[in-house]
């Protein structure tokens, strides 16, 4: 039992002393965080048959791993005294005039798309849109995302965003591996590439035994490998003339090698096609459109190849399908590449995607126009030739004899210069004591180019610069210049007035639900509210417009986000170490896994390459593992849905010293504490393994017990699940890791420090998994908000109110939808798998059918057939209130009526509502004949008549979709008339 109360209400018991008043207790942000309150707790409590919760949970959770005591970090704050924290720490971070460049750039957030999408919950709280019917709108965005990259690039086909620019890399790397024929193990890379990309390839590489070797562009020709990546325009702002691109493409096709081109997606306004050029992947960032630098992310990355590739694509796919009434409709494409269906057999990490920023880059293309794109790419190097003209005219090398907005700089003493541009404000990037480099941006001025020229010793005024803006010569020969007709699809020559661009916006956002509308209650998606007060700091500039590799004395205020949230975790997690570099869940399993492989490695233990998985598993882990060279074991689960110890004790005893891992989630996939995780960490040690414990469900655990104290030697955490960073329609996400002592040498290093200087690698066992040093880190504020805010003691309520909240659900729906796995004690965890196999077998109706009526009902659908075919996995989160949750119960038990119609033959199942779900406006004023009324299609029950959602398409074909593969804007019409 725990030795002090769960749950106290009002919450006065997490409000300190001084704030003891009863205006303190109800602007407690526990308060407003967890939907319940005292009243709905008892009675969800009565119906559960406890006294407590303190009752349900000492039945729930093993006494193994139970916590008595609470994490001893921070007492609970109020908004006002995070706000206030905040602002105080942000100060601390300079804002500068960057041109460091390296991927990231100055650019302008259209405030309209600001406003209106990065900072507007209908945007960044919805969720991943695998159920297409109620996503239409952020699949539309994303769709305009994949066609702005097919356009740039020339390539026919791109996928709806990666993470960073070298994990997409790193992707095309291995998806090269895949289809090229070449037997060559050697990926031949630019040796002018950004080396947080070179560091990023190396380190995927090195766990599949991939051999990365740089080459000069004269060398590339010849090199003898399965795959080469040219940089265009190259890290140093050379680029690579058109010829000798076609040159290298062809003597690589010609041994059967893939050319894969990093691109950059303004440059690509003025230069040839990559496509043209004969490559066969490009790979880059978006960043610079429209997206803050936020100290490294996050970004979109995106990869674009030609058609003949598309099944080889990693990550997700929008395509344009059809729905029941023959409509155009959009949907994510060939799903059954994505690892929770093939598992080690995946293309890639499903959460390998960046939506919201994708979305906002596209929103940024489609507000600008092709036109504007121009104009903004025209600008930045007409100011880039004004400065390389002042520099040479006063006697300053600049090494380039191309270049589009990056120049490298031969200087007597770098130092000097980089002091008198600081004196300006300006940040330039350091490549060696001789040497810097300058990247001019959207954001720079002719004020700027003044002040940069100055740095080098140069006076000249404004009005001398604007004019060498119009004469200087280029660094854009007519030969490397695109001369094709592109970005000519409506969507980017419509909305270029602030009204219709509003209205654009708003029209998508209505066509979707997100949490802003509804419950989502996805099971281990945890789905929660993102509140206002912790989105709010992210689009501070003293956080939005950071470089990543800015000097350690402009970003205090950031280390010092970082160095507070790592020990949060520590303190949350039981771990002894944290990083916070893994940008997505799929990048912590792997970031854990190279941990234990290096740590392996270390103690001369190389052989040790197995992984064992339950059957159960998240189907990330099984892809992971592979990513990080270790074969996959599959450990049973017993009839009650727990690891089968039997069969745990035959792999451990049949791997021997091969073990290198195994892999559980916790509580366990299938929503249940087992009662044996002790004894599985223990077994694993004793064969010299080591226990990976998979983060997805904390929510679970938070305040309740901590995996690094009862036996798991690393963790990933969602922060984007368990601490409050929203899905933002698939992304962003950070999947940082905790890890015990022996393993804390082994976390991802990077290759550059704050200040660009380089790291000592051999030093470093395992090299980065993210392109900047603490991946994601503009999205951080939100994470180290929500641990403030709730403190201690408001943790560990959400973890109980989760848990009582997935009970309550799975006691409710039990007389028709019974909950496949429970523990000991009847309980579940944060979680519930209600079956729904005896429906399907007595009336047909299947749980994609319950899932599309739910849309009926206002509500998105729970997780489908994961981990069982044939069921629904529930998670209510602690935020949703009472009301919420019964109103789901009210559908599901509605839906279940509908079901016993059919079973009782009163309606066939072909003919009912269920299966003719959702239904739209259009649908239902049209011709009528189906023998349910119009009223029970659109309102199934009373509370509905208020309903102010409705989908806009109906049910989509989704095997047509994958047969006429249709990947960009347009032609839609013509799409349409199939």
């Amino acid at each position: 039992m725990f030795r002090d109360p769960i749950v106290t209400y009002p919450r006065d018991s997490a409000m300190t002393p001084s704030n003891n008043s009863r205006q303190a207790k109800l602007d407690s942000f526990t308060r407003r965080h967890i939907g319940p309150d005292a009243t709905d707790l008892d009675q969800m409590l009565q119906l559960l048959g406890v006294d407590s919760a303190a009752e349900l949970i000492s039945r729930a959770v093993p006494g193994s791993i139970l916590l008595n005591e609470l994490p001893s970090f921070r007492l609970e704050q109020t908004e006002q005294q995070v706000l206030a924290s905040l602002r105080e720490i942000a100060a601390r971070n300079t804002v500068r005039t960057s041109l460091i460049g390296l991927g990231y750039y100055g650019t302008h957030t259209p405030p309209v798309i600001q406003r209106n999408v990065l900072e507007n919950p209908a945007w960044y709280t919805s969720y991943t849109p695998y159920q297409p019917e109620i996503s239409q709108g952020r699949l539309e965005a994303l769709l305009n995302f994949q066609t702005l990259i097919s356009e740039l690039t020339g390539l026919k086909v791109s996928n709806a965003s990666l993470l960073d620019e070298p994990t997409a890399a790193a992707e095309a790397m291995a998806m090269a591996h895949r289809v090229a024929k070449s037997p060559s193990n050697v990926f031949a890379v630019h040796s002018d590439t950004h080396p947080q990309t070179i560091a990023v390839l190396r380190t995927r590489a090195s766990a599949i035994d991939i051999e990365v070797t740089l080459f000069d562009t004269n060398q590339l020709a010849t090199a003898d490998c399965f795959g080469m990546l040219i940089s265009r325009p190259a890290s140093g702002g050379t680029i690579v003339s058109d010829a000798d691109v076609r040159s290298i493409c062809v003597s690589a096709h010609a041994r059967s090698a893939l050319v894969v081109c990093a691109t950059d997606l303004l440059a690509s306004m003025l230069l040839t096609p990559v496509a043209e050029l004969g490559c066969d992947i490009a790979i880059g960032s978006a960043q610079r459109f429209g997206v803050p630098m936020g100290y490294g992310g996050p970004h979109a990355g995106f990869i674009a190849t030609l058609e003949e590739h598309v099944r080889a694509l990693p990550g997700r796919l929008v395509g344009v399908s059809t729905d029941t009434m023959g409509r155009p409709a959009k949907r994510l494409a060939l799903q059954t590449r994505e690892q929770h269906i093939r598992r080690d057999k995946a293309t890639s990490n499903i959460c390998t995607a960046q939506a919201l920023l994708a979305n906002i880059a596209g929103f940024y293309a489609v507000w600008h126009g092709r036109d504007g794109l121009i104009a903004i790419a025209q600008r930045v190097h007409a100011l880039t030739n004004a400065v390389v003209a002042s520099l040479r005219e006063h006697g300053v090398k600049v090494r380039n004899e191309t270049w589009f907005d990056t120049i490298t700089i031969d200087t007597g003493n770098a130092n000097s210069v980089h002091d008198a541009a600081l004196k300006s404000n300006i940040l330039l990037r350091h490549v060696d004591d001789r040497t810097v480099a300058v990247s001019l941006d959207e954001t720079t001025t002719v004020s700027t180019v003044r002040h940069l020229l100055r740095a080098f010793g140069v006076d000249m005024t404004i009005g001398e610069i604007d004019a060498l803006c119009h004469s200087a010569p280029s660094g854009l020969p007519l030969s490397i210049r695109r001369t094709d007709d592109f970005l000519t699809q409506s969507v980017f020559a419509r909305y270029h007035s602030e009204h219709e661009m509003l209205r654009y916006l708003r029209r998508l956002a209505d066509k979707d639900l997100a949490l802003d509308r509804t419950m989502i209650p996805l099971g281990s998606c945890t789905m929660k509210l993102n509140a206002t007060v912790e989105m709010m700091p992210i689009t501070w500039p003293e956080f939005a417009d950071i470089h990543p590799f800015a000097p350690t004395a402009d970003s205090v205020g950031y280390e010092r986000i970082i160095a507070d949230l790592e020990a949060m975790l520590v303190e949350i997690t039981g771990y002894d170490a944290v990083s916070l570099q893994p940008n997505s869940g799929s990048q912590g399993e792997f970031a854990g896994l190279l941990a234990i492989r290096s740590y392996h490695a270390s103690n001369g233990d190389s052989q040790r390459n197995i992984c064992l998985i339950p059957s159960s598993a998240h189907g990330t882990n099984a892809a992971s593992a592979v990513m990080a060279g270790m074969g996959v074991t599959v450990v049973k689960c017993d009839e009650h849905g727990n690891v089968d110890m039997s069969d745990l004790q035959q792999k451990c005893a049949s791997a021997g010293n091969k073990l290198a891992a195994l892999m559980i989630t916790y509580p366990s996939t299938h929503g249940v504490y087992e009662e044996q995780v002790v004894a599985m960490c223990d077994l694993v040690h004793e064969h010299g393994g080591q226990v990976y414990l998979d983060g997805a469900n904390f929510n679970a655990l938070v305040g309740v017990a901590r995996p690094g104290k009862f036996g798991a030697d690393v963790s990933h955490l969602n922060l984007h699940k368990t601490f409050c960073i929203p899905h933002g329609g698939g992304g962003p996400g950070v999947g940082p890791i905790g890890v015990k002592q022996h393993l804390a040498p082994f976390l991802p290093t990077h290759p550059l420090a704050p200040g660009l200087v380089p790291l000592e690698s051999s030093t470093h066992p395992v090299g980065p998994v993210a392109g900047a040093p603490h991946g994601s880190a503009g999205i951080l504020p939100i994470s180290w908000a929500y641990i403030s805010l709730m403190g201690s003691r408001g943790l560990r309520e959400a973890t109980v109110q989760a848990i009582v909240s997935a009970n309550y659900i799975a006691k409710r729906l039990a007389a028709h939808y019974p909950t496949l796995y429970t523990g000991n004690n009847g309980l579940i965890a944060h979680e519930c798998i209600l079956d729904v196999r005896p429906m399907t077998k007595a009336s047909g109706v299947t749980v994609d059918d319950i899932a599309k009526r739910l849309i009926d009902f206002g509500f998105h659908a729970p997780t489908i057939s994961f981990p069982v075919a044939g069921t629904l996995m529930v998670e209510p989160t602690e935020s949703e209130s009472l009301r919420e949750i019964d109103r789901f119960c009210d559908a599901m038990i509605a839906i279940a009526h509908e079901a016993e119609q059919i079973t009782r033959g009163e309606i066939g199942h072909d003919e009912s509502a269920l299966h003719h779900a959702p239904h739209t406006v259009h649908d239902v004023v049209t011709n009528w004949d189906r023998k349910y009324s119009r009223e029970h299609a659109l309102f199934p029950v009373a509370s509905m008549l208020d309903r102010a959602y409705f989908p806009p398409v109906s049910r989509i074909d989704a095997a047509f979709g994958d047969r006429n593969l249709v990947c960009s804007c347009e032609p839609l019409s013509s799409f349409a008339s199939q």
